[in-house]
């Protein structure tokens, strides 16, 4: 249990700095993080860190497409979670 909590704090940690990174990139009209990457940070368990990043940073807030998937990815992990524990419950 305690590996999966490190492993979320970092992963989390990573989403927040990637979202922030991405949109000082934007800024500078630097090379940019592709949306794939960041959704991808999310799928791997960065959900609440590119939750937040998205709200401190102002990024992709305002992307219907980028919102659509991020959410559908929450929405999938919520699910996932909610049976794995019934899984374990019995």
């Amino acid at each position: 249990m305690e590996v999966i909590l490190i492993y979320l704090i970092v992963i989390n940690s990573l989403s927040f700095l990637t979202f922030g990174y991405d949109k000082w990139q934007a800024k500078n009209n630097k090379r940019r993080i592709s949306e794939f990457n960041l959704l991808l940070f999310a799928g791997v368990g960065g959900t609440i860190g590119g939750l937040i990043g998205m709200k401190f940073f102002k990024h992709k807030t305002n992307k219907f497409s980028f919102k659509l998937a991020f959410n559908a990815i929450a929405i999938l992990q919520v699910v996932l979670l909610y049976f794995g524990m019934q899984m374990f419950k019995s």
